[in-house]
């Protein structure tokens, strides 16, 4: 394969790939309804980002589902989200951070890792607005 031929069947490999990475992250981001260690928000955030990179169906798909609506459009909408949707993705978030912080020897690792910590609070406190119930 040379030239066009080429750059198209790779671009199509591409949006396969972010298309069933979205998929993946859906399932995962939809298990996380009923499990509550796991953060359904930012993987369907994901899962979003994979979609719109694959194919305008599958956004299109996407946005209309009802696991969309529910627990993406708000705060997609509004910046805002609940009390425990933060706490838990905080904990989440934490735990994945905390573990190569604790591993490395790397102080440059360990300062960025802990700028990353706090950056994300200020983040979560100042830059997403905590609502009581989801009102869309």
């Amino acid at each position: 394969m040379k030239g066009k031929e080429g750059v198209a069947v790779i671009n199509k490999i591409k949006k396969m790939i972010y298309i069933l990475l979205g998929l993946l992250f859906m399932g995962i981001g939809v298990v996380g309804i009923v499990l509550p260690l796991i953060p359904t928000t930012p993987l369907l955030l994901l899962a979003s980002f994979f979609f719109v990179r694959g194919s305008e169906r599958f956004e299109a798909w996407f946005k209309g589902t009802s696991v969309y609506k529910k627990h993406l459009e708000g705060f997609i909408r509004h910046r805002s989200m609940t009390l425990r949707q933060k706490v838990t993705l905080l904990i989440f978030s934490d735990i994945m951070i905390l573990i190569p912080l604790i591993l490395s020897d790397s102080l440059i690792v360990k300062v960025i890792l802990s700028l990353i910590i706090v950056y994300k609070y200020y983040y979560f406190i100042f830059k997403i607005r905590t609502v009581a119930v989801r009102g869309d």
